[in-house]
């Protein structure tokens, strides 16, 4: 566990490192894994050291509303959030691919920022980058149109898998852009037209985004 913090999380004090590993458990999840769900208390907060994990918010209906992913070396801004106050999940968090992570008992997430500077910055810089991350979520959601929107997630689903090519359907990729399939499926089409991008059964192949 000292490596794999060594590897990912090389910021943390040697202290730190430590006695994270005395107190943290290590997972290693399948794809399509619940870690969080709205309204469920949070007894731990995932350190991410490998894999990918999609952090949205659903309604009632089912509808999903995306947020963002994380990756290895973060951590969930909003879990941390909610464990440090009211410690009941505001969000949800699935697996998009195999992921190993570390367990953190809540607990210990005040008494770190106290006693560690580094875990003190990881936590402001967490805060930094999510909220900058959902102020572009928001604007996208206010000011552009669903085309833009699109590419935009295109680029963001790419960057997530580090690769050319998305797994993803047409559906999956409505919900999470709050729309219906059959406008995904007519914009997709209308961008491979362009060649932009290249589709086959349940991926999407990222031929230039900027065409």
């Amino acid at each position: 566990m000292i490596e794999d913090l060594r590897r990912t999380f090389s910021q943390f004090e040697p202290e730190l490192m430590q006695e994270i590993s005395s107190v943290a458990i290590l997972e290693e999840l399948p794809a399509n894994t619940l870690l969080m769900d709205v309204g469920l208390p949070i007894r731990s907060m995932p350190l991410i050291l490998s894999g990918n994990v999609k952090i949205f918010r659903e309604d009632e209906d089912g509808r999903e509303l995306f947020l963002y992913y994380i990756e290895g070396g973060e951590a969930c801004a909003l879990s941390l959030i909610c464990s440090g106050r009211e410690r009941i999940s505001k969000i949800k968090a699935i697996t998009m691919d195999q992921v190993r992570l570390l367990r953190i008992p809540i607990e210990k997430m005040d008494e770190w920022m106290q006693r560690y500077s580094s875990w003190y910055l990881f936590v402001l810089e967490t805060y930094q980058f999510r909220l900058e991350g959902m102020l572009q979520t928001i604007d996208q959601i206010a000011f552009k149109n669903m085309d833009e929107r699109l590419l935009n997630h295109l680029r963001v689903l790419s960057e997530a898998a580090n690769s050319y090519v998305i797994e993803a359907t047409h559906r999956s990729i409505a919900a999470e852009l709050g729309t219906s399939r059959e406008v995904i499926s007519r914009l997709l089409k209308r961008l491979e037209h362009r060649g932009v991008i290249s589709l086959s059964r349940n991926h999407i192949k990222i031929i230039d985004l900027f065409a």
